[in-house]
């Protein structure tokens, strides 16, 4: 058996495409191509069927998928014990996450895992952008959505609530809502970005309402909407996480409290593997004992593999 070839195959069928599994791997596209076809052949058997646009598994294809699967998932943890007793555990990792979730939350425990982990790097980019995890070969992508790519192994994190709120002076000026159809009549500071379309979905008591009031001012930027909440120019709506300082001390208030909006989530992304590399795994078992320390059972959905103690 030429367990090359096995490998190969496996990363088409998770990376859904050829020119996926050729980044995963490091390889050209023509080499993943041959290797696939030199399997097909000595078994005798077609295992993908290919299109223009896409590719899917024949049934012999998805069994032999299968079976592969926990051989070379065995294989990995072998190979685990081994890094874990002889070798430092080391490589880069690239994550991108959202701005203001990077600079409130992610830094410090990106640092405290590069302390621990010394022969590990990371490149980090804080960016609202849309990021095409594949095509660019990250690693790891954060993001504040609802949103789920079925090519990306994705788990929700905790919830990003969300909550409607003003200034002082501008409840002032204008008066504070009482229904979320009374949103209609005042100036909205919208956050609009590649994941958020700018509308404010709000729940009156029967029913969800897709709102959109008018805005003076649409941003892609959350610390920058909530700032511009801050000095009066009209009434957002943002993660209080990144507002909560601001309402501790009175800048801006909670409008609409008996009315919730359509809470999103933190999730984290990365591409689907039958095993995940070693600095993969130590980065997400890391990343869910903050989690566990900050948020406790607030924390949504945990890999099979994270030690479920910790979440005592």
């Amino acid at each position: 058996m030429d367990l090359n070839r096995v490998q190969i195959f496996s990363q088409v069928v998770e990376q859904g495409s050829f020119t996926g599994a050729a980044k995963a791997l490091g390889i050209t596209k023509a080499t993943v191509s041959r290797k696939v076809a030199e399997l097909e052949a000595d078994a005798g058997v077609l295992l993908l069927f290919r299109t223009t646009r896409s590719l899917k598994l024949t049934e012999a294809g998805s069994s032999y998928y299968h079976r592969i699967s926990k051989i070379l998932q065995d294989l990995q943890n072998a190979e685990d014990l081994l890094s874990a007793s002889q070798q430092d555990i080391k490589g880069n990792l690239k994550v991108i996450c959202p701005i203001e979730l990077g600079q409130l939350y992610l830094g410090r425990i990106l640092a405290r895992f590069l302390a621990t982990y010394p022969n590990i790097t990371i490149d980090a980019e804080l960016t609202n952008r849309k990021v095409d995890v594949i095509e660019e070969g990250v690693d790891f992508l954060f993001q504040i959505t609802e949103q789920h790519d079925p090519k990306l192994q994705s788990y929700s994190l905790v919830t990003a609530s969300r909550q409607l709120m003003a200034s002082p002076s501008y409840l002032k000026r204008h008066g504070a809502p009482a229904t979320p159809q009374d949103l209609m009549n005042h100036t909205a500071i919208k956050l609009q970005s590649a994941h958020i379309d700018g509308g404010w979905r709000i729940f009156d008591g029967i029913k969800w309402l897709d709102l959109d009031p008018p805005a003076q001012l649409k941003v892609n930027n959350v610390t920058f909407a909530r700032e511009a909440a801050i000095e009066g120019l009209g009434i957002t709506a943002v993660p209080v996480f990144i507002a909560q300082e601001a309402i501790d001390s009175k800048q801006l208030l909670p409008v609409l409290e008996d009315f919730p909006m359509m809470q999103t989530k933190v999730t984290l992304s990365f591409p689907k593997r039958i095993y995940l590399p070693r600095k993969y795994r130590v980065f997400i078992e890391f990343l869910y004992d903050a989690l566990f320390q900050r948020w406790g059972d607030g924390v949504l959905e945990i890999p099979d593999f994270i030690v479920q103690n910790n979440h005592n």
